[in-house]
């Protein structure tokens, strides 16, 4: 692959003043680190040094578990952790589920936001090079990327906690460790600057090897995506943390809504009017599978529709390809969509899927919208070829995740065959989903996960989350028209009717359709708390049922019986809005201030 901003680093690249001890008598350097001085005197390393900044940027390729397993699409197999997290048994001490999403806790993120600092505090020293490279010279780049990292870094501790301490210097042993939090309005305002100064720095499009950094439109999306969701109900609502003695940690105190709901439009129609960007093979041709459109965007490693994504090669162990995958191809079974997000895909005509329908409920997976088909793989869908030795059991290439009722003439009983693709598998009977469904989305068909690592692009931002955002905060400032309009772009794309609804309903339609185009995307998780319906999200989950009854005649059913059955349970409590401050930060800092319930 080309120099796609590789993202593989030495070990140990640095030694910074603050961390580091004298010399001794032989006044020797390291042979495995570079010096403070010979960092910040080489652009080269300056550039490496920002390159683990992006490298700490969480997604869900790498460790291949996903946020969606902590909220209403997946399940984790490995599930003790997560269904803690999904029954609120969240503590100061533990946050179960958590610990395996690398650099999203509090003290990883600021170790980040502190390696951003300490570029600030030396950037006057670099000796940059003249020239200009798309456009903008290698120290405004430069400097641009470090005020979208660093944005980023703080638009996420902010999503998580609310107010956080702005910390804008690195610290030394001489300072002042208390530090209190600021309020959550603060911490949005200053994160907003961060992301107009990287705008007016950046460049437009990055090319060859600096294809993967930031741009400017990635800097104006980071913008439109921490306003939206600073304008929502859950920053807007004097319920959460009731008797709290600091209101303001947590969301705005003031009545100027409308104001943010106005900034958050504004925010997604500059990315817009950039001209830049447009969704990937927007108007389907006549002959199109469109299933077959939307699964490319996400297996082709650069579209019109990308903002900021994260390339991989082979080297870096990619394993979303390997934990997802169905067992029947020696996956794990991780990130199993469950029953709930099955469901809220749409019927082929647009109208909602409905168990009670008998119709629907004969048939649950024929003609359903082509996004469907796309994103889960289910009982009967075709996908690649099996591994050699599991040929023989389907050699129609057909998902399993049924069971056969049979009839043993010899025995005179009836017996149970199980589908390749279940738990009770010949293959490994130790993994496999529980739910009846995989995850299609980001999951490479070309790649034998048994033995290679796929090299799938992550998209951090995409133009359809652009369309969403604006479309919101259109609905929400009763600009209902101008929303249909780049909701039913969207739509288009996806083989689907256009909306015709207002208000509430227009809200309700608009809500499914983010559901939908955004799943396994990480943003269900968050927008399930910023829209306020935890109790709704953290309720229960179904899996699917799926049996070739025996006939009377001792024959078995050539068509399945399918049924969606409750799972497991889950709770809310409204303080996991917010996730809680550790309870070693809390005693590092003692100006801290706890967010409510923990």
């Amino acid at each position: 692959m080309k120099q796609y901003l590789k993202l593989t680093l030495f070990t140990g690249l640095l030694l910074f003043a603050g961390f580091s001890c004298k010399k001794d008598f032989l006044d020797t350097s390291p042979t495995d680190q570079y010096a403070e001085d010979a960092v910040w005197g080489d652009p080269a390393l300056v550039e490496t040094f920002i390159n683990n900044l992006y490298f700490r940027l969480y997604e869900p390729m790498t460790d291949g578990r996903g946020l969606s397993n902590i909220v209403d699409e997946a399940h984790y197999r490995g599930n003790a952790a997560s269904l803690n997290f999904n029954k609120s048994n969240i503590t100061i001490d533990d946050i179960p589920g958590w610990s395996y999403r690398r650099y999203t806790n509090w003290a990883d993120l600021y170790k980040s936001i502190r390696n951003c600092n300490i570029f600030f505090s030396k950037v006057a020293e670099i000796p940059f090079p003249g020239q200009t490279v798309d456009g903008k010279t290698i120290a405004d780049r430069m400097t641009g990327e470090v005020h979208f990292l660093r944005a980023y870094f703080y638009q996420y501790l902010a999503t998580l906690y609310g107010g956080v301490p702005l910390i804008k210097e690195p610290f030394s042993l001489d300072d002042e460790f208390a530090v209190p939090r600021n309020t959550y309005a603060e911490c949005i305002s200053f994160i907003v600057e961060e992301c107009d100064k990287a705008a007016a720095l950046l460049p437009l499009e990055n090319t060859g090897p600096n294809t993967g950094r930031a741009t400017k439109g990635a800097a104006l999306a980071l913008k439109s995506r921490v306003l939206l969701y600073a304008a929502s109900d859950l920053h807007n609502n004097t319920t959460i943390g009731a008797g709290f003695s600091n209101p303001a940690l947590l969301g705005y105190t003031d009545n100027a809504r409308a104001e943010r709901w106005k900034a958050a439009r504004d925010a997604a129609k500059a990315v817009i009017d950039l001209g830049k960007y447009e969704l990937y093979k927007a108007i389907p041709g006549s002959g199109d599978s469109i299933a077959r459109n939307i699964t490319e965007i996400f297996l082709t490693p650069k579209t019109n529709e990308d903002i900021l994504v994260k390339f991989f090669t082979q080297n870096m162990d990619q394993r979303w390809g390997l934990y997802t995958s169905p067992n029947g191809y020696y996956g794990w079974g991780t990130n199993a969509p469950i029953g709930e997000l099955v469901d809220d895909f749409e019927m082929a005509d647009g109208t909602a899927f409905d168990w009670s329908n008998p119709n629907h409920a004969a048939a649950p997976y024929a003609n359903r919208e082509p996004r469907f088909y796309a994103t889960i793989l289910y009982n009967g869908a075709s996908w690649r070829e099996r591994p050699q030795d599991v040929k023989g059991i389907d050699p129609l290439n057909i998902i399993q995740t049924g069971v056969w009722k049979k009839w043993n003439a010899t025995t005179n009983a009836a017996y149970d065959q199980h589908g390749v693709d279940t738990r009770n598998s010949t293959i490994e009977n130790w993994n496999g989903s529980y739910t009846g469904y995989y995850c299609r989305k980001y999951v490479d068909p070309s790649v034998n996960v048994q033995y290679i690592r796929q090299t799938v692009t992550w998209r951090f931002f995409r133009y359809a989350e652009i369309l969403l955002n604006y479309a919101e905060a259109c609905i929400a400032l009763n600009e209902d028209a101008e929303a249909r309009t780049y909701l039913n772009m969207i739509r288009t794309r996806a083989g689907l009717p256009g909306l015709t609804e207002s208000g509430e309903e227009l809200m309700k339609r608009y809500r499914n359709e983010r559901r939908i185009e955004l799943a396994f995307e990480e943003h269900r998780f968050f927008d399930v708390r910023r829209w306020m319906i935890g109790k709704e999200a953290y309720s229960k989950s179904h899996i699917a049922k799926v049996v070739y009854k025996l006939n009377s005649d001792k024959t078995t059913a050539t068509v399945p019986t399918i049924t969606h059955e409750a799972f497991e349970t889950y709770a809310w409590l409204d303080k996991a809005y917010f996730l809680p401050i550790m309870r070693d930060e809390m005693s590092k800092n003692s100006a801290l201030v706890q967010n409510p319930g923990y």
